[in-house]
């Protein structure tokens, strides 16, 4: 299958994205793999990227669309993929169209994860993470530490990370609804968004994801 995933943020993509690729048998194309990869690697494509971000502007369009094609391009990814965090935008989108279609091949499905507002800014803005390792993470209502303020894993101090305020969230969320919201609307008028909630647990998430997969879509 070849899926796009998208949700605002805190929707837990790049959670579900890693379980449902590996239940489909398909790579998980994420942006920020793809930008980090580019860039480690020394690419032209790589080094374009980090011209731009190392100069505090945005990478085009033109050259995220150009890192996705080659990475769909690949082995691996002839029998599907599950695209997260690309396309970001229309643009994106309709370009994603007119590459897949020169191929003769098309998406099944866009799986549009959704979750409101509030619960989203309550996700991101209680995360609260260890100074000293930052893979220990919790969450001041759904995994809150034994001790507050204290890692349970090495006694670091716990903090919140200044992209993950409430203000900041906020702004992220205007983000998604002004540029890469619309995308859902247009993969509406071809017929392949299918919506689930992305309330209640990880695996819970997921057994709805999949159902929702093979009941609606498009056949390959």
């Amino acid at each position: 299958m070849r899926i796009v995933l998208v949700g605002p943020p805190g929707a837990g993509k790049g959670t579900q994205a890693a379980y449902l690729a590996k239940n489909l048998s398909i790579p998980h194309i994420s942006t920020g793999d793809l930008f980090r990869a580019n860039i480690s690697q020394g690419t032209d494509l790589g080094n374009q990227a980090k011209g731009y971000m190392d100069a505090g502007n945005l990478v085009p369009d033109e050259v995220t669309i150009a890192m996705a094609l080659d990475r769909m391009g690949q082995p691996d990814a002839a029998n599907g993929f599950l695209l997260d965090g690309f396309p970001r935008n229309v643009s994106q989108a309709e370009a994603l169209d007119k590459a897949l279609t020169a191929e003769g091949l098309h998406l099944d499905a866009v799986l549009d994860l959704e979750v409101d507002e509030d619960e989203v800014v309550k996700r991101i803005a209680g995360r609260r993470i260890c100074r000293n390792d930052s893979s220990h993470v919790f969450h001041v209502t759904y995994s809150p530490p034994k001790e507050q303020g204290v890692c349970d894993e090495c006694g670091g101090e716990l903090y919140q990370r200044d992209d993950d305020s409430e203000k900041t969230v906020r702004t992220r969320l205007e983000v998604y609804h002004t540029q890469t919201e619309p995308i859902i609307d247009h993969y509406r008028e071809q017929g392949l968004v299918v919506t689930i909630s992305a309330l209640g647990k990880v695996a819970e998430v997921t057994k709805r994801a999949m159902a929702a997969l093979e009941e609606g879509g498009r056949a390959a």
